[in-house]
C-alpha cells in the first residue's frame, strides 16, 4: 500500500511527464528533460526512503525529494515564463500538496530523532 507521499509524488511524476511531452513536442528539450528528471526523482526518493539504513538516512533521502520538489517548482516556472505551453494549475496544486507532506514527514522526523535519537 502506497503512503500518501508516494501516492502524491507519483500523480506529481506522471503531470510532469506529461507536460515534458507537450514541451519536447514544441522542441523544448532542455526543459523538458530537467523537468521529467526533477518531477520523477521526487518519487524515487520518496520509495527509496522507504528502505532507509537508519532514521538519519530515511530523513536525508527525504530532504533530496523536498530539494528536488524545490527544483521542479523552478523548471515549472521557467517554463511558464519562456515557453508557450499552459503549466497547469492542477499541477502546481500537486506541487504544493506534494511539498506540504514531505516539508511536514522531514519536520517530524527530525523532531522524533531529536527525542528518541538515532
Amino acid at each position: 500500500m502506497k503512503t500518501p507521499s508516494e501516492k502524491k509524488s507519483l500523480e506529481l511524476a506522471v503531470k510532469c511527464l506529461r507536460l515534458s511531452e507537450e514541451l519536447a513536442a514544441q522542441k523544448h528539450f532542455v526543459l523538458a528533460k530537467q523537468l521529467s528528471r526533477s518531477g520523477t526523482s521526487v518519487g524515487a526518493n520518496i520509495v527509496e526512503a522507504k528502505f532507509a539504513e537508519s532514521k538519519k538516512d530515511f530523513i536525508h533521502k527525504m530532504k533530496i525529494a523536498e530539494k528536488e520538489l524545490s527544483e521542479t517548482a523552478y523548471w515549472l516556472e521557467l517554463v511558464g515564463l519562456t515557453c508557450n505551453v499552459k503549466v497547469s494549475a492542477e499541477l502546481l496544486e500537486t506541487l504544493s500538496e506534494s511539498r506540504k507532506i514531505v516539508r511536514s514527514i522531514v519536520l517530524t522526523s527530525k523532531a522524533n530523532l531529536k527525542e528518541g535519537g538515532n
